[in-house]
Order: C-alpha cells, then structure tokens, then sequence
C-alpha cells in the first residue's frame, strides 16, 4: 500500500465512477481499476460496490476512505511544513564559541541571526574550543567555532582563517618598546596561559618542543582572569589579539609580535552531523562564516582569511 493507492481509492470513492476518477486522476481507466482491485487484495476485503452507475464504498469501504483520508491530508501538511522549514528554517540552534572569541562574535552573531534567519533561536555556549570540540561530536551542540579541527566522521566544516598569537603585557610596560620578541624569550616572562588540554596551551608547548625549548607559565582557564592578572600583577599572556579587543581598545594592554617562529592557528566552522535541525545548523553555520569573515575584513578581527566559501564533509 502507497500513498498513490490511498489518493486513487479516495478520488474513486468520492466521485462514485472509476471513468470520471481515471479523467480527473489523469491515469488510464483498466490501470486505475487494476489499482483499486491490488489494494482490495491487499486488504482482503471489498472497498467498492460495483454496478451499472458506477460504484459505491462498502460499510468497510466508507471507514477506509475515513482513514484514508486523514492520512493525505497529513501527509500533505508534512510536505507543506517541510517546504516551509526550507524556505524559512526554524527551531533552536545551540553555537558553540571559544571563550577567546566569545566576546566579540556573540552579539554580531545574534544580530544578523535577527536580520537574517528570524526564526531561528540562538543558544549561545561559551567554553574552551577543547570541550566545544567534545560537545558538537557527541551532537549536544549544533554549530561551533573551533580551533585546529582534527576530521571526525560525525561532523563537517568550513576552514574559515589562520589567526597569529601575540604577546599581550600591561599598558606602558618597557617590553612593548620592542618591535617583535623571539619566541624562546617567552618563556623568560611571567606567563599565564590556559592549561592543558587547552588548544592554545598544545600549540606553544608543541612549538615549544620543536625548538627545544622548555616552556613555563601559570595555569588559568579563564580568560577575564587572565586579563586582570596582566593588567594589574605584572603577568603575560599569549593570546590572539580578538581575545582581548575591549582592553586593547581602553588601552589597559597593548602587544607584541612573536616571531622565529609566530605561533597561530587555523578556526574553523563546525556543524555537527547529529544534529536534529541540519537545515537551521547548515544556515546558522554559513551565517556565522560570512559575520566572521565580515569581521575580518573590516579589520576588527586581527586574522588571514582561507577558505571561507564550503563546507566540506570529513
């Protein structure tokens, strides 16, 4: 039984002929009654009364047309929603932001959502790239922003730039009268990064360890701590200029280019394929990639833009 045998018996028993069904249906006359006849089979039971006028439901027959019915008109409304969920998605889409770029990527975000995609609900979640990285594979976050994305089966994303990691000190500190400082000398300085398994943290001690340099700094797993803790006791920190943009701009930091070697990293869009609204994640993700690369290009996001056009599965 298909919908197609439902559509027929229900034009048939309503209009009370097989020829005039067949006209109206756009189908040949034997194929239609060929049709009412296999699904009659398959109920084992009569739907139809022929005689000489046309035909008429059997008591059986009037209760199937009942529930047949009601199946094509939800059927029916299934495709309408369907065509209506991709025209204008809708639901609640939970984003995932690293805490280093959480500040200033959440309120853009939302606003272009608004503009944008009005029926979509945004769940902002904010946390180290390492733990979003957990989230989105176990499909508890939708979209994310994550850094040096390793492929995983259960996930698809866009490559969106390379972002370089910048010495930051307190404003007026006599270090900032330096063009640059060699990556060796960092650790000379009173560092705070985040520990382990924190990307940032994995990508200085791995360049670390090419150098052969034995890296040392506090731990700290929160980036306003970490912002006080420069500002006003004398620390410093390696974090990607984005991270601290509001100190930057009242003046209470300032940087400094690492070089032989500069630290970076590449950010990526992420979409989990678990996700239960892939049409929502899939714009809320495209969304996300053109307010980044906007961001970019305006200059307010110190980075190198790659590919920020496709979203490729892996």
């Amino acid at each position: 039984m298909d919908l197609r045998q439902l559509r027929y018996f229900v034009q048939v028993a309503e209009i009370g002929n097989i020829s005039r069904a067949a006209e109206v249906l756009r189908v040949a006359q034997p194929s239609l009654s060929q049709q009412i006849r296999n699904l009659e089979e398959e109920l084992g039971v009569d739907l139809l009364v022929r005689h000489a006028r046309g035909v008429t439901p059997t008591e059986l027959g009037q209760r199937f047309w009942d529930r047949a019915r009601r199946i094509l008109e939800e059927a029916d409304r299934a495709k309408d929603d369907l065509r209506s969920l991709a025209e204008s998605p809708s639901g609640r889409i939970s984003v995932g932001l690293p805490t280093s770029a959480a500040r200033g990527l959440a309120l853009p975000l939302y606003q272009a959502a608004a503009e944008r995609l009005p029926k979509i609900s945004l769940h902002v979640v904010e946390a180290m790239s390492g733990y979003l990285d957990e989230l989105i594979q176990a499909g508890r976050l939708d979209v994310a922003l994550l850094y040096d994305h390793k492929a995983f089966e259960n996930v698809a994303w866009t490559e969106m730039m390379v972002e370089d990691l910048m010495l930051f000190a307190p404003a007026g500190h006599p270090i900032l009268q330096q063009e640059s400082i060699p990556f060796e000398r960092l650790f000379e300085l009173p560092l705070v990064l985040p520990g382990r398994p924190n990307v940032l943290r994995t990508v200085i001690e791995q360049l670390a360890a090419r150098h052969e340099v034995t890296p040392r700094a506090i731990d700290c797993d929160s980036l306003p701590a970490i912002a006080k803790m420069v500002v006003s006791a004398g620390f410093f920190a390696v974090m990607p200029n984005f991270a601290f943009a509001d100190e930057l701009a009242r003046g209470e930091l300032e940087t400094v280019r690492i070089v032989r070697p500069t630290p970076s990293w590449r950010l990526s869009v992420v979409v989990s394929k678990r996700t239960l609204n892939m049409r929502g994640a899939d714009l809320t993700a495209r969304l996300m990639a053109d307010v980044i690369a906007d961001l970019v290009k305006s200059g307010v996001w110190k980075a190198r833009l790659t590919s920020a056009e496709r979203l490729a599965a892996k």
